[in-house]
């Protein structure tokens, strides 16, 4: 639905000459700096904001070199460069993405003019937020911030579809949030729960018997030859983004522990932050996500630390879903956890290109510190944008080129596409440097295979290609009230963060720095290391086309360079 024009000029043109007629030098000249025509499917106008209504804006201030984080993040990252390894500090990073001291003068000028002042959330000082009032925001930015009621909930949020800062701002301020851009709730974009069940599958469907009862740990321990052994490295830990309801209970955990790694103490546990109010509410009911992220990564990254950071429930106005708070709080630590593992997203289309990209440059910032940042791809398939397009839907963040996307698979005997894994190609990113090759091969065999010309015009064949890697995606049995049976790249997405934290562990020991941002040696020297899978696609069935891609020898959109081999990789790490 698009709000009437009448209405919408009426409010821009009030606001503006309330905003123009302040006797500010920053009052003078504004200019549209964000606008939208068209309200996201689902999204309906309700009408004009109450005066009184609370904004938390977030400000987001320009960087001197917007590219000097990807520089520094891919020399550190890429084994053939001198700087591999050499991961940055707090302190350096910052330095290189803080805005200038001209940007900061004259953002806090232009506030302070209409009586207001910001507070920095990002440690390097280039987020600030900034608390006012519907009728401040409005005469402030020439908006008509509105109450507009969101698709499949009983939420509201308020939002403008345009609004503009001083020409003398242009520069020194990139965006401003939330404004034009509307929220779509979080989401868990790796995982289904189906049928509980314990049955024993026939010995020919399975490759090992330690599979035979669903996917345990000592089943993808058997898989990708990870080692029952204990970390040793206390420093050395693992991070696990949850959502506020997705809570990991310890009773379960412990049960878990006992039933399916006897070797381990079941008094085995993780530590627990909350961001924007989370909690881990040890009486909330279970909704699947926090106890199989929890159960296998502390029980299969055998005594690596792991803390579990649990991000608040008010997705519609804390800056952007939680991401941008969870990530300002992970860099705000001297020692940042060595990876991080998150199995909740979105379409790409649900944030603006502007938005993405400064999210995922703070991606890059912790990748430059020596993060492995882990993103499951989703369980959608190539996905479908709306009901109007066959379009493919690439999602977020796995469209980022500074994360990892984990894919998934099923069976084991040998392991096949999981149809569910999402991939595909990014609409915002080009394809990296470290991946052209691969992605290159991959299309040249894509031209040529049976159902390359259900694909045509539905993907865009030059952008950031993923899932990156993939593991076991089917069947885990995950502790509840009773065993659930989980399938998605949820499960996958724990599966190899235990892994990168395993060999982290070994690395730590030798003296070796961690692997930080993974693409650049996984597309290289890494790539060995994996299983390829050459059969299954994600296809799905998308206003009455069906269409996706195949797994193929190679790189694919569907399983990336396929599932580890846990002894390979320490070989390609030199261990």
């Amino acid at each position: 639905m698009v709000v009437p024009t009448s209405l919408l000029a009426l409010s821009f043109f009030s606001s503006f000459a309330v905003a123009t007629s302040l006797p500010f030098k920053y009052s003078q000249n504004l200019l549209v700096h964000e606008s939208r025509d068209f309200l996201p499917t689902g999204v309906s106008f309700i009408g004009p904001a109450a005066s009184h209504t609370p904004l938390k804006l977030r400000i987001a201030l320009s960087q001197t070199n917007p590219d000097a984080i990807v520089t520094a993040l891919l020399n550190v990252s890429d084994p053939a460069s001198a700087d591999y390894g050499n991961h940055l500090s707090k302190s350096e990073v910052e330095a290189l993405v803080a805005p200038s001291s001209a940007s900061v003068s004259a953002v806090n000028a232009w506030l302070q003019e209409h009586c207001l002042s910001a507070t920095a959330i990002s440690p390097a000082g280039d987020w600030l937020q900034l608390e006012v009032n519907v009728s401040k925001a409005n005469s402030l930015l020439a908006a008509d911030f509105s109450t507009f009621s969101l698709p499949s909930s009983d939420a509201k949020a308020v939002r403008t579809l345009s609004y503009s800062i001083p020409a003398a701002l242009k520069g020194h301020i990139d965006l401003i949030h939330p404004t034009t851009a509307f929220p779509e709730a979080i989401k868990t974009i790796g995982l289904s729960k189906r049928a509980i069940h314990e049955p024993v599958l026939p010995r020919a469907a399975v490759a090992s018997s330690k599979c035979g009862s669903g996917t345990t740990p000592a089943c993808v321990q058997s898989l990708y030859n990870i080692p029952t052994t204990p970390a040793t490295n206390s420093s050395n830990k693992l991070a696990v983004t949850g959502r506020f309801g997705n809570n990991a209970h310890y009773n379960w955990l412990q049960t878990f522990l006992k039933k399916y790694r006897p070797d381990m103490k079941s008094t085995t546990n993780f530590t627990v932050v909350g961001v924007d109010d989370g909690n881990n509410d040890q009486d909330a009911p279970s909704v699947s996500e926090g106890e199989l992220d929890i159960q296998y990564t502390v029980g299969l990254a055998t005594n690596v630390p792991v803390q579990y950071v649990m991000v608040g429930v008010n997705w519609t106005d804390d800056g952007l879903n939680g991401y941008l708070d969870e990530i300002n709080y992970l860099l705000s630590l001297e020692h940042p956890p060595q990876v991080l593992s998150t199995s909740y997203g979105y379409a790409e289309t649900s944030m603006s290109y502007a938005l993405t990209d400064k999210l995922c440059k703070a991606y890059a910032q912790l990748g430059a510190r020596g993060v492995s940042v882990l993103f499951a791809s989703g369980d959608n398939g190539v996905g479908c944008q709306d009901s109007n397009t066959t379009l493919f839907q690439p999602t977020f963040p796995s469209n980022c080129p500074y994360v990892t996307s984990v894919g998934g698979t099923a069976g084991s005997g040998p392991e096949t596409a999981w149809a569910g894994s999402s991939g595909g190609f990014s609409n915002y990113y080009a394809a990296p440097s470290y991946q052209a090759s691969a992605v290159d091969g991959y299309l040249t065999a894509h031209t040529s295979s049976a159902n390359y010309n259900a694909t045509v015009g539905k993907y865009n064949p030059v952008g950031r290609g993923f899932p990156d890697v993939a593991a076991k995606a089917d069947d885990y049995r995950v502790q509840e009230t009773s065993i659930a049976s989980i399938y998605g790249t949820s499960a996958s997405t724990p599966v190899f963060a235990s892994i990168v934290a395993l060999i982290n562990d070994r690395l730590s020991v030798k003296g070796k720095p961690p692997l930080g941002f993974l693409n650049p040696w996984l597309y290289s020297t890494g790539k060995s290391a994996f299983t390829d899978i050459t059969k299954g696609n994600n296809s799905i069935e998308c206003n009455g086309e069906t269409a996706g891609f195949e797994a193929v020898e190679g790189w694919d959109p569907v399983t990336g360079l396929g599932t580890p081999d846990f002894n390979k990789l320490l070989k390609a790490v030199g261990l």
